[in-house]
Formats: structure tokens, C-alpha cells, sequence
């Protein structure tokens, strides 16, 4: 992990260029961001124009990090073309889960490459299931599909109970991205790794079950 492949690099500048483009003009980050409410009045560009805008440098500079150290594991298995369509349909698909599940917040606004970078990752975690993470805060390797469906299982309290100012939803979204997109591609994982289909599956099973009984 670590490598940085042109279409890497591309993607990096395209989010940093774009970030502070919003930074420094109020009215394009207001524009462009995920909005509910313009998006139901037609402005659906905004479900893609706002995974290139960030809240701040924080912000900006985590999901760069993130997306630098897992996006060669999908490049070099899935090929750039692979890539690109796991972080543009995860980024998708994390915006339309934020629509789904705050349709009728209409004030409900949002920003990021979260949701794609999300995807990555978990597309990552279902190609090299055996690779581990390092954390911050924890000086042991931890199993990649641990903290894959750790995250997800974590991103599900916190929708259910509005943690923090973050896009669970998004994140959420954009794993399910990952996860599709990557089995559609790579269909020998269900014959190689079929273990890891089934366990990394069961954080979205259990999203829409709580979501169909209502408890979600």
C-alpha cells in the first residue's frame, strides 16, 4: 500500500483543487455541496460535485491519506478502469443512501470523498481479506475485514443515533459501492473467498432489516 498510480494522483489533486476552490468562495461550496433540497428540486449534479468538496483541511487531508494507502491494492488487482468505477459509484451510492434515508430533511446538507474512499477500502478488504491496519491509537495489526465490518457496524449506531457531524449514511453508502461493484468485477472471490463475501456482507443485510422493521 502506499504506491501512488497517476489516476491516484489525479483524483488526490481533483479533491485538494476543488476543496479549496469551496474554502475560498462561499457561494460555489453552497453550489455544489449534497443538499436534500436542491437535489429534489433537480440539481442531482450535486450528488457527485459534492464528493470533491470538504468541510476543512482535516477533513480533506484524512480522506487523502486514507484513499493514498488502498488505492493501489485496487488498482493492481481490479486495474485503473476498476478503480475509477469503484470510487465514482461508491461515491454515488453513498449520496444516494444519504438521499434515501433524509428525503424529506430538507435543510439536510453534506460534503466529502468520504463515501468513496469508503468504497475503496472495502473493496480493498474483499480483494486482500488477509492484509491487516494499523491504528493510531492501537500499536497491533488488526484484520482488515475486522475493521471493515467494525466501521459499517459502527456507522449504523451512529446513523441511528445522529453521532457526531458526520455522514454515517455515506459512508455506509459508499461501502455498499465498494462491495457490489468489486463482486460484479471480480467474480472469483465467491469460489476464493467466500467467507469474506458472506461476513462483510452482514453489516448491510442488518442496515436494511432495521430499516424495513423501522428501527432505523
Amino acid at each position: 500500500m502506499g504506491k501512488l498510480n497517476i489516476v491516484t494522483i489525479i483524483i488526490i489533486a481533483a479533491n485538494v483543487i476543488i476543496s479549496y476552490k469551496g474554502f475560498g468562495d462561499f457561494t460555489f461550496f453552497e453550489k455544489y455541496k449534497f443538499n436534500v433540497g436542491a437535489v429534489r428540486r433537480g440539481e442531482q449534479i450535486r450528488l457527485f460535485s459534492s464528493g470533491f468538496l470538504h468541510a476543512d483541511n482535516a477533513h480533506l487531508f484524512f480522506n487523502m491519506f486514507s484513499l493514498y494507502f488502498f488505492a493501489d491494492v485496487v488498482i493492481n488487482l481490479l486495474g485503473v478502469f476498476g478503480f475509477v468505477l469503484v470510487y465514482i459509484g461508491s461515491l454515488l451510492l453513498g449520496s444516494l443512501l444519504s438521499l434515501y434515508f433524509h428525503k424529506e430533511e430538507y435543510h439536510y446538507s453534506a460534503v466529502g470523498a468520504s463515501g468513496a474512499v469508503m468504497g475503496v477500502i472495502y473493496s480493498a478488504i474483499l480483494l486482500q481479506p488477509g492484509m491487516s491496519l494499523y491504528m493510531f491509537f492501537i500499536p497491533i495489526p488488526i484484520p482488515a475485514y475486522i475493521f471493515g465490518i467494525g466501521y459499517l457496524l459502527y456507522s449504523i449506531y451512529g446513523m441511528k443515533n445522529s453521532i457526531g457531524n458526520i455522514g454515517h449514511d455515506a459512508h455506509f453508502g459508499g461501502a455498499i459501492g465498494g462491495y457490489f461493484i468489486t463482486l460484479i468485477m471480480s467474480p472469483w472471490l465467491f469460489s476464493s473467498s467466500l467467507l469474506m463475501v458472506i461476513l462483510l456482507a452482514l453489516p448491510i443485510v442488518l442496515l436494511f432489516i432495521l430499516k424495513k422493521t423501522g428501527k432505523m
